[in-house]
């Protein structure tokens, strides 16, 4: 049987963009109170995300139990799997038990931490998706994903930042500078899957341009390689930015998602992340 891929529900992937490969998704629960979404197919995103404006406490969201990975692995029979990043969430840790729980009924499973989330899993899905189609054997798929993931930019802009706030993801100080000021923090992973603050825009022009310099900045060379974003019904913007950056980089492709759950708690209405 051939490898297959299995990610967890903060990856933004549509199943019909892995071709032939198969896709697994093992989704993270979302509280909201006393009332728990799972983060699959079934979520209805628009009224969910109605649902979070109008609650004021924290969200809270879990990792997916190990048996839910397990499962997942002993299906596929030859996993590779991506996680979010360790230091944002327990889904890798609980991807690893998983692992040596399917490998005892005889499943060949790899874990890749993300370090990153969303847009970022969606892109290392998609390479490894590319070689598994292309016959690449195991160790090199293992070798050239543990690289790329070390290069790897991971960015998001947010219209509002009320999640991270009620989270601790962001401090107190730093949230009521963003929201006195008026501006949209631009954020992202700081290579090692940890939130970090990069810049600040104003409006839809300013923030197109600091992303699209963002890429610049990483000193990457982009021929041939592959840009995703994903938008939390921000389609306008994320079609714009698309626009500008194949206009000024050599991107072979770049892949516009929604946001699934999980993705849409942190980035909320509006927001988007991109990965390169």
């Amino acid at each position: 049987m051939e490898w297959g891929i299995v990610v967890d529900s903060c990856c933004d992937m549509i199943p019909e963009i892995c071709d032939d490969v198969e896709l697994l998704s093992v989704p993270l629960t979302i509280n909201l109170g006393d009332r728990s979404f799972s983060d699959n197919e079934e979520l209805d995103i628009p009224s969910f995300l109605e649902d979070m404006k109008d609650y004021q406490g924290k969200i809270g969201t879990a990792a997916p139990a190990p048996l839910l990975f397990k499962d997942a692995f002993v299906k596929s029979c030859k996993a590779f799997a991506v996680t979010l990043s360790s230091n944002l969430s327990g889904s890798y840790a609980s991807a690893l038990v998983g692992q040596e729980l399917a490998q005892e009924e005889g499943a060949e499973v790899h874990v890749f931490d993300s370090k990153s989330a969303s847009a970022g899993e969606v892109l290392i899905s998609l390479k490894i998706g590319e070689m598994i189609r292309a016959g690449v054997s195991k160790q090199t798929i293992i070798e050239k994903i543990d690289a790329f993931i070390l290069q790897m930019k991971t960015y998001f802009v947010l219209e509002n930042i009320d999640t991270l706030l009620k989270n601790g993801r962001i401090g107190k100080i730093t949230g009521k500078i963003i929201t006195a000021l008026n501006i949209k923090p631009i954020m992202g992973s700081d290579g090692n899957g940890n939130i970090a603050l990069f810049s600040h825009a104003r409006g839809e022009a300013q923030t197109i341009e600091k992303l699209s310099d963002m890429i610049r900045q990483s000193g990457r060379d982009m021929t041939g390689e592959r840009m995703v974003i994903a938008h939390c019904n921000n389609i306008n913007l994320a079609e714009k930015l698309k626009g500008v950056i194949l206009q000024r980089h050599s991107f072979k492709d770049i892949l516009i998602v929604p946001t699934r759950g999980i993705s849409s708690v942190y980035a909320n209405e509006k927001g988007l992340i991109m990965a390169f």
